[in-house]
């Protein structure tokens, strides 16, 4: 069955083919004119053709536009060759609506925040300097940076920012693909992924900080996506975002789980082939002064009741109350080791009851505890900043099919909004709501496997978008089918 229009609609209308014609005019003339004016003067000569805008950097605006002038073109020629149907025109839209947004919302910074860190790892690497105290992550990322050094900070944050809208694209297509594996029709995945992202505290801080959580995130999808069609590919994805950040090492866990032994070699393969590779290049040094900084997180990063991991909660408490450096260490140590054992009961109980994925397939035991071991992942980590939740959307999402009354649509309500909607601030205890989140999240997991089945809301919903816009003779043969 075809979700192609009738071939009746196959034909393309003029205004179409009139728009790629003027879209490719208006781009060679814009290059050949800015060309031409940069080789007969260089810069002082373009300068005189653009003027900045209040509080504004001229090339991220640039890059802005030249963004938003690229998708143009590319959905005019996806029109033109027929590649947007009943299937993917929801898929698309979405896309284009969240690309868009954030392409907007962007060009109006002028500063940012955490790219710093990594300008400067960047540069301590290249000068032959140990990483300095607030680069908390394996060498992998500073080094891949290292090249642009020569051509200055500004370029090599701006690469940072331009990489980041790349990988927020391919963190919605990663997202929606691996929201369809955990039976959300196409429709609904593209709604539901357009939905998290527009308006969604940690993406935003994510993108104003040129954070790596999306690499991470996007890493961690593509691992689940290729398994178990190649494990080598997926093991390697697995591996590279270890080497972005330490904490996805916790999801081997869930390949342990199905006793994929192939898998786990491969995975030790690929790190130790990431270790040696940046080894070959910077030495055994940077991954020596990584896990002294790791020793030194808390001299580096003093409290802030917006960090909402289980040590800042404890480093808070210790400031009101005086507690000493032990008995801090100790709760710290005791509600992680609690935290992690409720963890696992959780997984455990999912994996049995066939929560989130139910089939009975071998990797069944994999998509069912993941959601749960990204729970850990982040909350294991002694630093959880507010952007850190953009690696728990799969957390959170799946649990959508699940949801049946009104009770338990109340109390997801109240972790999604805690956990991705408050805006950020710093008041003790009441910003340590992201803290609270997590359990609520875990408590529901654990009483929605009682019935695994999708919640029949969900379901009614999933077939329904699934029969909108579908020509009548695919209707009629999809009622046919089901």
């Amino acid at each position: 069955m075809s979700n192609n229009f009738p071939k009746a609609q196959r034909h393309v209308p003029q205004g179409i083919v009139a728009g790629i014609i003027i879209w490719v005019l208006i781009s060679v003339v814009a290059l050949v004119v800015t060309s031409w004016i940069f080789c007969s003067g260089g810069g002082e000569e373009l300068a005189r053709y653009l003027l900045v805008g209040p509080i504004s950097d001229t090339y991220l605006t640039m890059l802005s536009v030249a963004f938003a002038w690229a998708l143009a073109g590319i959905f005019l020629l996806l029109v033109y060759f027929q590649r947007i149907n009943s299937k993917n025109i929801m898929t698309v839209i979405c896309f284009l609506a969240v690309c868009l947004l954030y392409i907007n919302i962007l060009r109006e910074r002028t500063e940012y925040g955490d790219v710093s860190d990594y300008v400067q790892a960047a540069f301590n690497l290249a000068a032959g300097e140990p990483l300095h105290a607030r680069y908390l992550y394996p060498p992998l990322w500073a080094m891949i940076l290292q090249p642009l050094t020569p051509l200055g900070e500004g370029v090599i944050w701006r690469f940072c920012w331009f990489l980041n809208l790349l990988s927020l694209g391919a963190f919605y297509f990663l997202l929606q693909k691996l929201l369809q594996k955990y039976g959300f029709s196409p429709r609904l995945a593209a709604l539901t992924t357009c939905a998290f992202l527009m308006i969604n505290v940690p993406i935003l801080r994510t993108l104003c900080y040129v954070q790596v959580n999306f690499h991470v995130a996007n890493l961690i999808m593509l691992s689940l996506l290729l398994y178990p069609k190649s494990r080598i590919a997926s093991a390697l994805a697995l591996s590279l975002a270890t080497h972005l950040k330490v904490s996805p090492l916790l999801l081997v866990l869930g390949f342990l789980l199905i006793k994929d032994f192939r898998w786990i070699a491969w995975y030790v393969l690929s790190m130790l082939a990431v270790f040696f590779a940046t080894v070959a290049i910077d030495g055994f040094t940077p991954y020596l002064d990584f896990y002294n900084n790791l020793l030194h997180i808390y001299s580096a990063n003093p409290t802030a009741f917006r960090e909402n991991s289980i040590d800042s909660f404890f480093r808070a408490l210790a400031l009101f109350f005086n507690m000493g450096q032990a008995a801090m260490a100790l709760s710290i140590t005791v509600t992680k080791a609690a935290f992690a054992l409720v963890t696992f009961a959780v997984a455990r109980r999912c994996i049995r009851r066939r929560t989130f994925y139910n089939s009975n397939d071998h990797e069944a035991a994999l998509y069912n505890s993941t959601p749960i071991l990204l729970l850990l992942m982040v909350m294991m980590s002694p630093l959880v900043w507010e952007h850190h939740p953009v690696l728990l959307a799969l957390s959170y999402l799946v649990l959508l099919r699940n949801l049946t009354s009104a009770r338990v649509w109340f109390w997801y309500g109240a972790a999604y909004f805690l956990e991705f909607l408050v805006p950020t601030f710093d008041l003790f205890p009441w910003s340590y709501g992201r803290l609270l989140s997590p359990l609520i999240i875990l408590g529901l997991a654990w009483s929605l496997s009682e019935n695994a089945a999708p919640a029949e809301f969900f379901t009614k919903v999933n077939d329904w978008l699934t029969r909108q816009f579908l020509p009548p003779a695919a209707e009629k043969a999809e009622v046919k089918l089901n």
